[in-house]
């Protein structure tokens, strides 16, 4: 039988808020992030997170890819350069950018996709 592939943070719940720390409103670093079930062969992983509800269309807050396959988490405050490689995001910044709703806009929910 084929094993799930998961992903979760202990930072924060899916569908839960994301928390201040890890959004441009606090110290905007990118969250712990833990995974498993990784299907048989997998040479790397790659990691995109977006904002679908973003005022403009969805932004793309970090780009990471070439994750060794034997990694199975990223650690809070993962920088550019440190695992993997990192692309450029929707702020034309390289690495994590957090959340940056406008005031007025409301919490931003945390969720995954596969």
């Amino acid at each position: 039988m084929a094993t799930s592939f998961t992903l979760e943070s202990p930072a924060f719940s899916a569908g839960g808020t994301i928390p201040k720390r890890f959004t441009c409103d606090g110290e905007n670093v990118s969250p712990e992030l833990r995974w498993q079930g990784a299907p048989d062969g997998t040479r790397s992983f790659a990691l995109l997170v977006e904002d679908p509800d973003a005022r403009k269309g969805t932004f793309t807050d970090w780009i990471l890819f070439d994750i060794p396959a034997s990694r199975s988490n990223l650690p809070e405050g993962t920088k550019a350069g440190e695992v993997g490689i990192a692309g450029t995001n929707d702020s034309r910044k390289t690495g994590y950018t957090g959340p940056c709703p406008p005031p007025g806009h409301g919490a931003h929910l945390a969720c995954a996709a596969f």
